[in-house]
Protein backbone atom coordinates (compact mmCIF):
# COMPACT_ATOMS: atom_id res chain seq x y z
CA UNK A 1 0.00 0.00 0.00
CA UNK A 2 1.26 3.48 -0.83
CA UNK A 3 1.24 6.28 1.75
CA UNK A 4 1.49 10.04 1.43
CA UNK A 5 2.67 11.02 4.92
CA UNK A 6 4.69 8.04 6.13
CA UNK A 7 7.47 5.78 4.88
CA UNK A 8 7.91 2.10 5.72
CA UNK A 9 11.16 0.15 5.47
CA UNK A 10 11.53 -3.53 6.38
CA UNK A 11 14.75 -5.41 7.10
CA UNK A 12 15.35 -8.64 9.01
CA UNK A 13 11.83 -8.69 10.49
CA UNK A 14 12.19 -5.10 11.76
CA UNK A 15 9.82 -2.53 10.28
CA UNK A 16 10.73 1.16 10.53
CA UNK A 17 7.88 3.63 10.13
CA UNK A 18 8.98 7.20 9.42
CA UNK A 19 6.46 10.00 9.83
CA UNK A 20 7.36 12.08 6.79
CA UNK A 21 5.96 15.63 6.96
CA UNK A 22 9.23 17.56 7.36
CA UNK A 23 7.79 20.94 6.35
CA UNK A 24 5.27 20.59 9.21
CA UNK A 25 7.83 19.11 11.65
CA UNK A 26 5.93 15.85 11.20
CA UNK A 27 2.79 17.24 12.86
CA UNK A 28 -0.11 14.79 13.11
CA UNK A 29 -3.11 15.54 10.94
CA UNK A 30 -6.12 13.29 10.42
CA UNK A 31 -4.67 11.81 7.25
CA UNK A 32 -1.39 10.88 8.97
CA UNK A 33 -3.22 9.33 11.91
CA UNK A 34 -5.27 7.22 9.49
CA UNK A 35 -2.17 6.16 7.54
CA UNK A 36 -0.37 5.19 10.74
CA UNK A 37 -3.34 3.08 11.79
CA UNK A 38 -3.36 1.29 8.46
CA UNK A 39 0.40 0.73 8.60
CA UNK A 40 0.35 -0.71 12.11
CA UNK A 41 -2.65 -2.88 11.27
CA UNK A 42 -0.91 -4.23 8.18
CA UNK A 43 2.35 -4.93 10.04
CA UNK A 44 0.55 -6.73 12.87
CA UNK A 45 -1.05 -9.07 10.33
CA UNK A 46 2.35 -9.73 8.74
CA UNK A 47 3.84 -12.52 10.83
CA UNK A 48 7.32 -11.76 9.50
CA UNK A 49 7.37 -8.42 11.35
CA UNK A 50 8.69 -8.89 14.87
CA UNK A 51 9.44 -5.31 16.00
CA UNK A 52 8.38 -1.85 14.80
CA UNK A 53 10.51 1.28 15.20
CA UNK A 54 8.64 4.59 14.90
CA UNK A 55 10.60 7.75 14.06
CA UNK A 56 10.09 11.20 12.55
CA UNK A 57 11.88 12.35 9.41
CA UNK A 58 14.88 14.61 9.83
CA UNK A 59 16.67 15.57 13.02
CA UNK A 60 14.42 18.38 14.25
CA UNK A 61 11.28 16.53 15.29
CA UNK A 62 9.78 13.16 16.09
CA UNK A 63 6.34 14.80 15.95
CA UNK A 64 6.03 18.46 16.91
CA UNK A 65 2.35 18.15 17.80
CA UNK A 66 -1.05 17.95 16.18
CA UNK A 67 -1.95 20.01 13.11
CA UNK A 68 -3.81 22.81 14.92
CA UNK A 69 -5.22 24.29 11.72
CA UNK A 70 -7.43 21.22 11.35
CA UNK A 71 -9.40 21.74 14.56
CA UNK A 72 -9.07 25.42 15.49
CA UNK A 73 -12.78 26.06 14.74
CA UNK A 74 -14.22 22.76 16.05
CA UNK A 75 -17.35 22.60 18.19
CA UNK A 76 -17.54 20.77 21.53
CA UNK A 77 -18.95 17.67 19.89
CA UNK A 78 -16.37 17.74 17.11
CA UNK A 79 -13.62 18.00 19.74
CA UNK A 80 -14.98 14.96 21.55
CA UNK A 81 -15.11 12.98 18.32
CA UNK A 82 -11.58 14.05 17.37
CA UNK A 83 -10.11 12.77 20.63
CA UNK A 84 -12.22 9.60 20.71
CA UNK A 85 -11.40 8.56 17.16
CA UNK A 86 -7.71 9.37 17.49
CA UNK A 87 -7.38 7.36 20.68
CA UNK A 88 -9.29 4.45 19.16
CA UNK A 89 -7.53 4.08 15.82
CA UNK A 90 -3.98 5.05 16.75
CA UNK A 91 -2.93 5.70 20.35
CA UNK A 92 -4.79 2.85 22.06
CA UNK A 93 -4.27 0.71 18.97
CA UNK A 94 -0.48 1.07 19.20
CA UNK A 95 -0.44 0.49 22.95
CA UNK A 96 -2.28 -2.82 22.50
CA UNK A 97 -0.42 -3.98 19.40
CA UNK A 98 0.80 -7.57 19.67
CA UNK A 99 4.26 -6.68 18.39
CA UNK A 100 6.58 -4.31 20.27
CA UNK A 101 6.78 -0.71 19.09
CA UNK A 102 9.86 1.35 19.96
CA UNK A 103 9.57 5.13 19.71
CA UNK A 104 12.81 6.65 18.43
CA UNK A 105 12.37 10.20 19.70
CA UNK A 106 14.53 12.47 17.56
CA UNK A 107 14.11 16.18 18.31
CA UNK A 108 10.79 17.66 19.43
CA UNK A 109 8.02 15.38 20.71
CA UNK A 110 5.29 17.77 21.72
CA UNK A 111 1.57 17.44 22.31
CA UNK A 112 0.23 14.61 20.15
CA UNK A 113 3.82 13.69 19.32
CA UNK A 114 4.66 12.92 22.94
CA UNK A 115 1.31 11.20 23.34
CA UNK A 116 2.17 8.97 20.37
CA UNK A 117 5.61 8.20 21.82
CA UNK A 118 4.00 7.34 25.17
CA UNK A 119 1.58 4.95 23.45
CA UNK A 120 4.57 2.98 22.14
CA UNK A 121 5.87 0.19 24.35
CA UNK A 122 8.98 2.13 25.28
CA UNK A 123 10.97 5.14 24.17
CA UNK A 124 14.59 5.82 23.21
CA UNK A 125 15.59 9.47 22.79
CA UNK A 126 18.34 11.26 20.94
CA UNK A 127 20.34 13.70 23.02
CA UNK A 128 18.72 16.66 21.23
CA UNK A 129 15.18 15.56 22.06
CA UNK A 130 12.76 17.82 23.90
CA UNK A 131 9.39 16.65 25.15
CA UNK A 132 6.28 18.32 26.49
CA UNK A 133 2.50 18.63 26.52
CA UNK A 134 1.87 22.33 25.83
CA UNK A 135 -1.87 22.05 25.17
CA UNK A 136 -3.01 24.26 28.10
CA UNK A 137 -1.15 27.18 26.48
CA UNK A 138 -3.68 26.84 23.64
CA UNK A 139 -6.71 26.67 25.93
CA UNK A 140 -7.18 22.92 25.62
CA UNK A 141 -5.84 19.78 27.33
CA UNK A 142 -4.03 16.73 25.95
CA UNK A 143 -6.68 14.66 24.20
CA UNK A 144 -4.83 11.62 22.92
CA UNK A 145 -4.17 9.96 26.28
CA UNK A 146 -1.55 12.37 27.62
CA UNK A 147 -3.28 13.04 30.95
CA UNK A 148 -3.39 9.29 31.59
CA UNK A 149 -0.13 7.87 30.24
CA UNK A 150 2.21 10.62 31.49
CA UNK A 151 1.30 10.05 35.19
CA UNK A 152 1.65 6.31 34.66
CA UNK A 153 5.19 6.80 33.39
CA UNK A 154 6.58 9.57 35.60
CA UNK A 155 4.15 9.90 38.52
CA UNK A 156 1.25 12.23 39.25
CA UNK A 157 3.20 15.18 40.64
CA UNK A 158 5.70 15.43 37.80
CA UNK A 159 2.95 14.94 35.23
CA UNK A 160 0.88 17.70 36.83
CA UNK A 161 3.85 20.05 36.63
CA UNK A 162 4.61 19.27 32.99
CA UNK A 163 1.00 19.59 31.87
CA UNK A 164 0.02 22.64 33.95
CA UNK A 165 3.15 24.64 33.11
CA UNK A 166 3.09 23.55 29.44
CA UNK A 167 6.86 23.19 29.81
CA UNK A 168 9.34 21.06 27.94
CA UNK A 169 11.91 18.64 29.36
CA UNK A 170 15.25 17.68 27.88
CA UNK A 171 16.21 14.14 26.97
CA UNK A 172 18.28 13.82 30.15
CA UNK A 173 15.39 15.04 32.30
CA UNK A 174 13.07 12.60 30.54
CA UNK A 175 15.51 9.79 31.30
CA UNK A 176 15.74 10.70 34.98
CA UNK A 177 11.96 10.59 35.37
CA UNK A 178 11.47 7.36 33.43
CA UNK A 179 9.76 8.94 30.45
CA UNK A 180 12.43 7.46 28.16
CA UNK A 181 14.51 4.31 28.66
CA UNK A 182 17.75 5.46 27.05
CA UNK A 183 19.38 8.60 25.66
CA UNK A 184 21.91 8.26 22.84
CA UNK A 185 23.73 10.65 20.47
CA UNK A 186 21.43 11.66 17.63
CA UNK A 187 23.47 9.99 14.85
CA UNK A 188 23.33 6.68 16.75
CA UNK A 189 19.58 6.66 17.49
CA UNK A 190 18.38 4.26 14.80
CA UNK A 191 21.38 1.97 15.25
CA UNK A 192 20.66 1.74 18.97
CA UNK A 193 16.95 1.05 18.35
CA UNK A 194 17.81 -1.68 15.86
CA UNK A 195 20.17 -3.29 18.36
CA UNK A 196 17.38 -3.25 20.93
CA UNK A 197 15.02 -4.79 18.39
CA UNK A 198 17.54 -7.57 17.72
CA UNK A 199 17.55 -8.42 21.44
CA UNK A 200 13.77 -8.60 21.46
CA UNK A 201 13.69 -10.85 18.40
CA UNK A 202 15.74 -13.53 20.16
CA UNK A 203 12.68 -14.26 22.28
CA UNK A 204 9.30 -15.89 21.66
CA UNK A 205 6.88 -13.70 19.67
CA UNK A 206 3.93 -15.45 21.35
CA UNK A 207 5.30 -14.84 24.83
CA UNK A 208 6.09 -11.21 23.98
CA UNK A 209 2.53 -10.53 22.79
CA UNK A 210 1.09 -12.10 25.93
CA UNK A 211 3.51 -10.11 28.13
CA UNK A 212 2.36 -6.87 26.46
CA UNK A 213 -1.26 -7.81 27.14
CA UNK A 214 -0.60 -8.67 30.78
CA UNK A 215 1.39 -5.49 31.47
CA UNK A 216 -1.27 -3.29 29.87
CA UNK A 217 -4.04 -5.01 31.84
CA UNK A 218 -2.82 -3.40 35.06
CA UNK A 219 -3.71 0.03 33.65
CA UNK A 220 -7.18 -0.77 32.34
CA UNK A 221 -10.40 -0.21 34.28
CA UNK A 222 -12.24 -3.40 35.05
CA UNK A 223 -9.26 -5.66 34.41
CA UNK A 224 -7.16 -7.47 36.99
CA UNK A 225 -3.56 -7.54 35.83
CA UNK A 226 -2.70 -10.52 38.02
CA UNK A 227 -5.58 -12.56 36.59
CA UNK A 228 -4.57 -11.64 33.05
CA UNK A 229 -1.01 -12.68 33.83
CA UNK A 230 -2.12 -16.03 35.25
CA UNK A 231 -4.30 -16.83 32.22
CA UNK A 232 -1.66 -15.67 29.75
CA UNK A 233 1.01 -17.67 31.58
CA UNK A 234 -1.14 -20.79 31.30
CA UNK A 235 -1.85 -20.27 27.61
CA UNK A 236 1.89 -20.18 26.91
CA UNK A 237 2.07 -23.86 27.89
CA UNK A 238 -0.02 -24.75 24.84
CA UNK A 239 2.30 -23.09 22.32
CA UNK A 240 5.02 -24.48 20.08
CA UNK A 241 7.27 -21.67 21.30
CA UNK A 242 7.02 -22.95 24.88
CA UNK A 243 7.94 -26.46 23.79
CA UNK A 244 10.85 -25.14 21.75
CA UNK A 245 12.06 -22.80 24.48
CA UNK A 246 12.08 -25.38 27.24
CA UNK A 247 13.51 -28.11 25.00
CA UNK A 248 16.31 -25.80 23.82
CA UNK A 249 17.10 -24.88 27.42
CA UNK A 250 17.33 -28.53 28.48
CA UNK A 251 19.39 -29.38 25.40
CA UNK A 252 21.66 -26.37 26.06
CA UNK A 253 21.13 -24.80 22.64
CA UNK A 254 19.61 -21.59 21.32
CA UNK A 255 15.87 -21.69 20.77
CA UNK A 256 14.42 -21.18 17.31
CA UNK A 257 11.01 -19.62 17.81
CA UNK A 258 8.31 -19.67 15.13
CA UNK A 259 5.68 -17.56 16.87
CA UNK A 260 3.23 -20.45 17.06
Amino acid sequence: MSYKNILIAKENSIATITINRPTKLNALNKATIQELHQAFEELEKNYETRVVILIGSGEKAFVAGADIAEFADFSVEEGVQLAARGQDILFNFVENLKIPVIAAVNGFALGGGLELAMACHFRIASDNAKMGLPEVSLGVIPGYGGTQRLPQLIGKGRAMEMILTAGMVTADEAYRTGLVNHVVPQPELLEFCNAMAQKIMKNSPVAISKAIKAINANYKDGENGFETEIKSFGKCFGTDDFKEGTTAFLEKRKAVFTGA
